[in-house]
C-alpha cells in the first residue's frame, strides 16, 4: 500500500429499532451516493450493519450525519486508512436479519448476549485454564487466519454454526466460552443463543478482532495470520508484534495468504493460491473446473482449445507422476 492513506473504510453495527427498513435503505442509498461513499450496507428492522469507503471528508461527514441520529448516537466506527476505495459500487439493502442466522427463536441481543470483554480481558481470559476460544466466523475465514488454540468451525455460512455446536456439544461443556468475530456483530447473537442452549459462561470480544489488532496494550497478540473481510481488500492484519502465516495454499500445502475464486462461475469457490500456481491450475479447485465450458480464466486469457489442452495435459503428467 502507498504511503497516499487519502481514504478511510467504516465497519460499524447498531442493534436498534428501525420502523420502515425499505424505506430508510432507499434514503440511506440517495445520501451514500451524494456523499460519493462505496460499500455494502444491511438495513433490517433490528438495525443497520455496514461497510463504507470514501475520502477522509467524505467518511468524517458521513460519520457525523449518522451520530446526530438519536438511533445511532452512541454507534462505534472502526476505521482503518486505505489508499483507495475498498468496494467499486453502493448498496444498501433491506433485509429480514442483519446476519443470516434464522434461527426458529430469534435471539436479541438487547435482551440476552454474552459478557462483553475488552481487548486486554479477552486476552486475559485466553490464557486461561477451562476457557475454549470459539471462532464465530466461516471455515473460509478461519482458514486465513484465528486466534492460537482456537475452534475451527466446520461451516461455510453462519447458519450452519447452530447445528454446528450441538453436533460438537462436548467441546464447550463445562467449560468458559470466548467467542469472536470480525467486527463484533456476529458474536451478539451467536453468544446470546449460546446462553439460551443451557452454556452457562460464555463471553464475547467486543468489538471483534479489527478492534482487538488495533488496541494500543495487546496490540493483536496471540492472532495468528490475517483477518478475512468482505471488500476488496480480503485480508487486513492484526497481530502488531509477530506474523505468523496459517493460510495453506490449496494445491500444494504452502504457506499462503492470497485469496481466489474458481475461474468455473457456477462454482465460484473461495481458496487460497499463489499465482504460480492460479496460472498453472487455471484458476480452477477440480478438473471439473478446470474444463467448464464457461471457465472464466480460459475466456479473460483468450487461450485457444489447443493452449488449454497442452496445459491440462502437462498437469495430468505432474499429477501422475507426484
Amino acid at each position: 500500500m502507498s504511503e497516499n492513506l487519502n481514504y478511510k473504510v467504516l465497519l460499524y453495527y447498531q442493534y436498534v429499532t428501525i420502523e420502515d427498513p425499505e424505506q430508510f435503505a432507499s434514503e440511506h442509498l440517495t445520501f451514500c451516493k451524494e456523499l460519493g461513499l462505496k460499500g455494502r450496507i444491511l438495513v433490517a428492522a433490528e438495525g443497520i450493519n455496514g461497510t463504507v469507503s470514501g475520502s477522509i471528508e467524505q467518511t468524517n461527514q458521513y460519520m457525523e450525519m449518522m451520530h446526530n441520529d438519536p438511533r445511532f448516537a452512541d454507534m462505534p466506527f472502526k476505521i482503518d486508512d486505505a489508499d483507495k476505495h475498498a468496494f467499486k459500487k453502493m448498496h444498501v439493502r433491506p433485509r429480514q436479519e442483519l446476519v443470516t442466522f434464522r434461527l426458529e427463536d430469534d435471539v436479541n441481543p438487547k435482551e440476552v448476549t454474552g459478557n462483553y470483554l475488552s481487548p486486554e480481558e479477552f486476552y486475559e481470559a485466553m490464557l486461561q485454564e477451562d476457557t475454549v476460544v470459539l471462532d464465530a466466523r466461516n471455515d473460509y475465514e478461519f482458514d486465513l487466519g484465528h486466534f492460537r488454540g482456537a475452534i475451527r468451525p466446520d461451516i461455510t455460512t453462519f447458519r450452519e454454526l447452530p447445528d454446528w455446536v450441538r453436533e460438537n456439544k462436548h467441546q464447550f461443556e463445562g467449560k468458559k466460552i470466548l467467542t469472536y468475530c470480525t467486527g463484533g456483530i456476529r458474536c451478539e447473537k451467536f453468544s446470546g443463543w449460546l446462553l439460551e442452549e443451557g452454556f452457562e459462561d460464555v463471553s464475547q470480544l467486543h468489538g471483534g478482532i479489527v478492534t482487538y489488532g488495533k488496541d494500543p496494550v495487546v496490540q493483536g497478540e496471540l492472532w495468528d495470520g490475517q483477518c478475512y473481510v468482505f471488500d476488496e481488500r480480503i485480508a487486513v492484519p492484526v497481530n502488531q508484534k509477530e506474523h505468523v502465516i496459517v493460510g495453506r495454499d490449496y494445491f500444494d500445502g504452502e504457506p499462503c495468504e492470497r485469496y481466489i475464486n474458481c475461474a468455473n462461475p457456477e462454482c465460484n469457490k473461495q481458496f487460497l493460491s499463489s499465482e504460480e500456481n492460479e496460472h498453472k491450475y487455471l484458476r480452477s479447485c477440480t478438473d471439473e473446473c478446470r474444463v467448464h465450458p464457461r471457465n472464466l480464466y480460459i475466456k479473460e486469457h483468450e487461450l485457444t482449445e489447443e493452449e488449454v489442452q497442452t496445459r491440462l495435459q502437462a498437469l495430468e503428467k505432474e499429477m501422475s507422476v507426484n
